[in-house]
């Protein structure tokens, strides 16, 4: 991801993801890579794995070692982990009623910019 604004406010949300997950039911890489793809996020496994590897050294995620060398480690959530989903989740539903109950708003420029695309607009009659 090349915008370092967008990747930054991501971030914060794939940690959520995983942290759900790994309360629901465990997670392990490749699974949650598509499944955070699934929900429209691309993550290379170079910005995934030493994510949970930072959440496991953190204390939020416990990490199964796979009893064969080619089976996946899992993630589960650990006590300190589901915590902080509880505390994040409080945050969410208070973000949601602050940000989702508010009207659209489109500011002049933008506004201006959008409706210079219209048809039949100046711009786009140029075009014809």
């Amino acid at each position: 991801m090349s915008d370092p604004v967008v990747r930054e406010f991501l971030l914060g949300f794939w940690k959520i993801h995983i942290l759900h997950h790994a309360e629901e039911q465990g997670v392990y890489g490749q699974w949650m890579l598509e499944e955070l793809q699934r929900h429209g996020y691309r993550l290379s496994p170079g910005t995934l794995y030493p994510l949970l590897a930072r959440m496991a050294r953190r204390g939020w995620l416990r990490a199964t070692e796979p009893k064969r060398s080619r089976d996946a480690r899992v993630y589960r959530i650990t006590p300190a982990g589901a915590d902080v989903l509880e505390r994040l989740r409080a945050s969410l539903a208070e973000l949601q009623h602050e940000v989702g109950s508010r009207p659209a708003r489109i500011s002049r420029a933008r506004a201006r910019t959008s409706n210079s695309k219209k048809p039949g607009s100046h711009r786009d009659s140029r075009r014809r």
